[in-house]
C-alpha cells in the first residue's frame, strides 16, 4: 500500500518507489526461473501512466519474456487498485533484463525448462 512517506512535493507517490516495487516482483519472477540468484541490469521501456496515490494498493504482475544463456526479459505490469477497494488501473509499465549469478556475482547460465 503507498503510504505518505512515500509521496513527492506534489502529493503523488514517488515513482522510484513504485520502480522499487516492480524490481521486487522482476527478481521473485526471474529468480524462480533461474532456479537461483539474479541481479536486475537494465529496464527498458519504463512508462508512468498514471500517478499513485496515497492509499492505492499497487498490484505488480510479471511475465518471462525472452530467455537467453543468462539474461531474462521480464515484462512488468503495475496496477493500483484505488483506495484499496476501488477500481484498478494500470499505472505502469517496463521492461527489465535480470541476469543470472553464480554465488561470486558472475553471469551462469539459465537452467533449459523441463
Amino acid at each position: 500500500m503507498a503510504m505518505p512517506a512515500d509521496t513527492n512535493a506534489s502529493g503523488d507517490i514517488f515513482g522510484g518507489w513504485v520502480l522499487s516495487q516492480m524490481d521486487l516482483a522482476g527478481g521473485i519472477a526471474s529468480g524462480q526461473r533461474a532456479e537461483g540468484r539474479v541481479v536486475t541490469i537494465a529496464v527498458d521501456k519504463m512508462k508512468f501512466i498514471r500517478p499513485v496515490h496515497v492509499g492505492d494498493v499497487l498490484c505488480v504482475y510479471t511475465s518471462v519474456g525472452r530467455v537467453g544463456t543468462s539474461s531474462m526479459e521480464i515484462k512488468i505490469e503495475a496496477w493500483a487498485l484505488r483506495h484499496r477497494y476501488g477500481h484498478r488501473e494500470k499505472v505502469t509499465e517496463a521492461i527489465f533484463t535480470m541476469v543470472a549469478v553464480d554465488d561470486s556475482g558472475k553471469p551462469r547460465p539459465v537452467p533449459t525448462q523441463h
